[in-house]
C-alpha cells in the first residue's frame, strides 16, 4: 500500500507531501490542474520511463520520495533479497532524484539502485491504468496474457518443453544439413581418402626421399671417394701406421716412461680414428644400393609431389590434409548413423511439448468459462447486465506460450451477434469492460495499489455510480487511487483530494489539498455545476453523499 508521496521541484510543483490511506482514494480537480503530474511523479520514483523535462524551472534538481507499507510475505521482499537490500520493518522507502542535466539517481531504503531495480519493485507494488488503457482490450495479443493472469497458469513447463523442442529440431536440422552438404562431395571424399590411404604420405617424407634420390644418383662417384678415404684410415693406412708407431714407442726401453703421454695420445687418437672408420663404413654401406631402389624412390617421390599439386597443398601438409578428409568422411558416416537418434529425440520433444501445450489449453479453456461467468457477475452492477462477454480460444502458432489464440468478444444487445470489442463496444463500455476485467483478475489479491486515471470517462448518472461502487469494492481490503471527473465516483471515496493550479505572478504552481468531510459537499457540487455552485447542485451533491453512505 502507498503510504506517502513527497514531491519537490518537479514540473509546476515546488513541494507537495501527501499521505494516502487504505480504501478508495479519489483525486478531483479541473482539467489541466496537474493531476497527471502526480502520476508522472509516482511513475518517476518507480523507475518508469516517461518525460525527460521533469525538473521545475529554476531548480537544480527535482526529487520524489514514496513510502509503501510492506507486510510479511509481500512479493517485493524477493526483489530486495536479490539485491541484498535491507528490508525495513514493514516499510519500503523509494527516493529518486532528477538533476537538471538529466542524470537520475535512486535509492531503496538508503541503498543506491538502478532504474531496473525500481521497475522490478514497481511490478510488485502498484498497477496504473491510464486514460487509454482500455485500448489494450482492442489488441487481441494481450487477451491471452489477461486470461493467463486470471487462470494463474504457470507457463514454465510449456516454455521449457518448447526450448527442448527447438533444440532438438535445431540439432536434427544441422545434422541433416551437414549430411546433405557432405553427400554432395561423398564420391570425392571416398576416392581421395582411398588414394591417401594407399600412398600414406608421412611428414617430412618428401625431403627425405629427395635427399635419398640425390644420394643414389651420385652414389658411384661418392662411393669411390669414400672407399679411398676408408683405405686411407684403415689398417693399410693411418690405422696401421699408428699401430706401428705405438709399438715402436712402447719398445723404446729406458725412454718408454718419458713417452707415456705420447703413447696415451696415440691411443686416444686411435679410438677417434676407429669411430671415424665406423662412420665411413656405414656411409659406404648406404652407398651400396640396387638400381631398383632408385627407381622405387623416384616413383614414390613423384607420386607424393603429384598428390600435393592435385590438392593444392605443400607436400609436408599432405598428412594433415588427409586427416581432414578422413574427418569429413567420418562426419558423413556419423551423420547418417546419428540421424535416427536425432529424429527420435525430436519426435519425443514434440510429444512432450504437445502434452504440455494440451494441458495448458485445457487450463485456459476451463479458465475461459470461469472468466465469462465472473464477467457476467461484474457487468451486471455496471449497468451492462444484457451484455454477453465471451472468451474464444482457437488454434494458433505454437510457441513458448502454447498453441492458443485468445480473443475477447462481446454482444452488448440481446439477439445481437458477438464480435470483437472494437466493433461492438463504445468508449464508455470499453472502460467498464476494463474495470470488470480488473475486478475479476484481481480476485482476492490486494497486495498492490491500483491506480485508475479517468476510467469513468464517457459514463454518467447511474452508470457512473455503478463504476464508483465497483471501484470501492475493489478497494475493500486494499488501496485504490482514482483520478476522476465524475461526482458519483468522488462521492464514494473514503478519502478525497482536490488538485488545483494557481498562477502567482509569472509562476504557475500545482497543489493538492485534502478535502475535509465538511468541504466535500461543495467540491462535489462544483463537479456537478462548474464554477457557479447552485443550491440545486448542493442538493444533488448531498444526495450522492447520502447514497454513498
Amino acid at each position: 500500500m502507498l503510504r506517502s508521496l513527497d514531491i519537490r521541484d518537479l514540473l509546476i510543483i515546488d513541494h507537495l507531501s501527501l499521505d494516502f490511506q487504505p480504501g478508495l482514494n479519489v483525486l478531483t480537480g479541473e482539467t489541466g490542474a496537474g493531476k497527471s503530474i502526480l502520476l508522472d511523479s509516482l511513475g518517476f520514483v518507480l523507475g518508469w520511463r516517461g518525460r525527460a523535462d521533469l525538473v521545475r524551472q529554476g531548480a537544480e534538481q527535482g526529487e520524489v520520495t514514496a513510502s509503501f507499507a510492506l507486510p510479511p510475505g509481500h512479493a517485493a521482499h524477493a526483489v530486495l533479497a536479490e539485491q541484498a537490500i535491507a528490508a525495513e520493518e514493514g516499510e519500503l522507502l523509494l527516493r529518486r532524484v532528477n538533476a537538471r542535466d538529466g542524470r537520475k539517481t535512486a535509492w531503496v531504503n538508503g541503498t543506491r539502485v538502478t532504474g531496473e531495480v525500481l521497475r522490478a519493485l514497481s511490478e510488485t507494488l502498484l498497477e496504473l491504468h491510464g486514460q487509454h488503457d482500455d485500448r489494450g482490450l482492442l489488441d487481441t495479443r494481450g487477451h491471452r496474457r489477461l486470461l493467463d493472469a486470471f487462470a494463474g497458469v504457470d507457463l514454465a513447463p510449456v516454455a521449457a518443453a518448447w526450448r527442448d523442442l527447438r533444440a532438438a529440431r535445431r540439432a536434427l536440422e544441422e545434422a541433416e544439413a551437414t549430411r546433405d552438404a557432405a553427400r554432395a562431395e561423398e564420391d570425392f571424399l571416398r576416392h581421395a581418402v582411398a588414394e591417401f590411404n594407399a600412398l600414406d604420405p608421412q611428414p617430412g617424407e618428401e625431403a627425405e626421399l629427395d635427399t635419398r634420390r640425390r644420394m643414389m644418383q651420385g652414389a658411384e662417384r661418392i662411393r669411390e671417394d669414400v672407399a679411398k678415404a676408408l683405405h686411407a684410415i684403415g689398417p693399410q693406412g693411418a690405422e696401421g701406421q699408428m699401430i706401428d708407431a705405438t709399438r715402436w714407442l712402447e719398445d723404446a726401453g729406458e725412454a718408454a716412461e718419458a713417452l707415456t703421454p705420447a703413447i696415451d695420445a696415440l691411443n686416444r687418437a686411435m679410438i677417434e680414428l676407429g669411430e671415424a672408420q665406423a662412420g665411413v663404413e656405414g656411409c659406404l654401406d648406404q652407398l651400396a644400393f640396387n638400381p631398383t631402389d632408385l627407381e622405387e624412390t623416384e616413383e614414390r617421390l613423384f607420386a607424393i609431389r603429384a598428390l600435393a599439386r592435385k590438392h593444392g597443398v605443400a607436400p609436408d601438409d599432405l598428412p594433415s590434409f588427409a586427416a581432414d578428409l578422413r574427418d569429413r568422411l567420418d562426419l558423413l558416416d556419423a551423420a547418417e548413423g546419428g540421424l535416427p537418434a536425432l529424429v527420435k529425440a525430436a519426435t519425443a520433444a514434440q510429444g512432450a511439448y504437445d502434452i504440455a501445450a494440451a494441458a495448458l489449453t485445457a487450463t485456459r479453456t476451463d479458465a475461459a468459462r470461469r472468466l465469462d461467468r465472473a464477467m457476467a457477475g461484474e457487468l451486471a452492477p455496471l449497468k451492462m447486465d444484457r451484455a454477453i462477454f465471451t472468451t474464444r480460444l482457437a488454434p494458433g502458432t505454437p510457441g513458448p506460450d502454447g498453441v492458443d489464440e485468445v480473443a475477447f468478444e462481446v454482444a452488448t444487445n440481446p439477439g445481437a451477434p458477438a464480435g470483437p470489442l472494437d466493433k461492438i463496444a463504445s468508449g464508455g463500455e470499453l472502460s467498464r469492460f476494463l474495470l470488470a476485467l480488473k475486478v475479476c483478475l484481481t480476485g482476492g489479491d490486494r497486495a498492490r495499489t491500483l491506480i485508475f486515471d479517468e476510467i469513468d470517462r464517457g459514463v454518467g448518472g447511474a452508470t457512473a455510480d455503478a463504476v464508483g461502487r465497483r471501484l470501492k469494492a475493489l478497494a475493500d481490503g486494499g488501496q485504490v487511487l482514482v483520478v476522476t471527473h465524475s461526482p458519483q465516483v468522488a462521492a464514494l471515496g473514503a478519502h478525497h483530494w482536490r488538485v488545483e493550479k494557481r498562477v502567482e505572478g509569472e509562476t504557475t504552481r500545482s497543489t493538492v489539498m485534502p478535502v475535509a468531510e465538511a468541504d466535500r459537499l461543495d467540491e462535489i457540487a462544483r463537479m456537478l455545476a462548474g464554477d457557479q455552485v447552485t443550491d440545486a447542485a448542493r442538493g444533488a451533491a448531498q444526495a450522492l453523499l447520502d447514497a454513498a453512505a
